[in-house]
């Protein structure tokens, strides 16, 4: 059961938002004199929509269309009084695309620390077997390779700081590079300080790219490199990396980022962003207490 002050507080802030986002669109839209358009009102406004979606992916249903018809419509009914049937909330949908995005990338990252870690996670389109009868995301998802083996879909490459935020992200083919992002991409103009991450981030023009850009990239080496002297406090908080890994298991298992039900890429798009959006107003994150973890890290090594 979500809780009635987190339903307020979540659709407050996305009717705050497109408040702002309408008067933006209106005044600097073109508008033709001669060519009269029909301003009609939905029943069910963009921030009613955007707030149902949100809420799903903070619930423990599997489906939208089961949390839609058996939760919003029959036990929500004081927060949301005129519920469309299930067909025109998907047409809905699309309509909330592009301010969905921007409410993420505005109102939905955290801050940089000084700490960060990356790390990428495979978006499955379909079993890998079938791969080739594939045609949702056709010329689109592509073959690749993680720790867990070969899938068929897409990257979706975190940046998180210790407090479990996410401070950004980018989704890509499942065959691109884990450093793509980071060299060609941009994807660590938020942060600035450590960025710790695995192996797969291993490469010398990286790491001068990032440490011009004030970014110092901190990876554990491979058994065939030579060893480095390292601080005790980077080795500290390699160990403490597994926190980006929660944060992936909870956007999987809590928020549905994943699953092989879409129709179409907006569907997708759509899933994965108010699945981001959702996870940003979890009351409790996965999180390091930087002073304790530190101590009792420095006591085991002392023992």
């Amino acid at each position: 059961m979500i809780p009635d002050h987190k339903i307020t507080e979540i659709y407050f802030i996305i009717d705050e938002f497109f408040k702002e986002f309408d008067n933006i669109i209106r005044e600097h839209s073109l508008q033709d004199a001669k060519t009269k358009k029909r301003d009609r009102k939905f029943t069910m406004s963009h921030s009613e929509v955007m707030t149902i979606l949100l809420l799903f992916h903070s619930a423990s249903f599997k489906n939208l269309k089961s949390f839609y018809v058996f939760y919003v419509q029959k036990h929500m009914q004081k927060d949301f009084p005129q519920t469309v049937s299930y067909n025109r909330f998907v047409e809905l949908q699309p309509k909330v695309c592009v301010p969905l995005a921007i409410f993420v990338k505005m109102m939905c990252l955290g801050r940089c620390t000084g700490i960060s870690f990356i790390d990428s996670t495979p978006i499955r389109s379909c079993h890998i077997k079938r791969e080739k009868q594939h045609k949702t995301f056709k010329d689109i998802a592509q073959k690749g390779q993680c720790s867990l083996g070969w899938f068929y879909g897409f990257k979706l490459h975190l940046i998180i700081n210790d407090r479990g935020e996410i401070l950004d992200f980018i989704l890509t083919p499942g065959n691109v590079d884990d450093r793509e992002p980071l060299k060609c991409m941009d994807l660590h103009k938020r942060i600035f300080g450590k960025l710790f991450g695995d192996k797969g981030y291993i490469g010398k023009d990286l790491f001068e790219q990032l440490f011009v850009d004030g970014v110092h990239l901190i990876t554990k080496l491979r058994k065939n490199m030579k060893n480095a002297l390292m601080l005790l406090h980077d080795r500290i908080m390699l160990r403490k990396r597994a926190l980006i890994e929660t944060v992936n298991d909870e956007l999987k298992n809590i928020c549905q980022i994943e699953h092989t039900r879409h129709r179409s890429f907006d569907n997708f798009i759509i899933n994965l962003l108010s699945a981001l959006a959702a996870y940003s107003f979890f009351d409790k994150k996965p999180s390091i207490n930087l002073k304790n973890d530190i101590v009792d890290e420095n006591k085991v090594m002392a023992a």
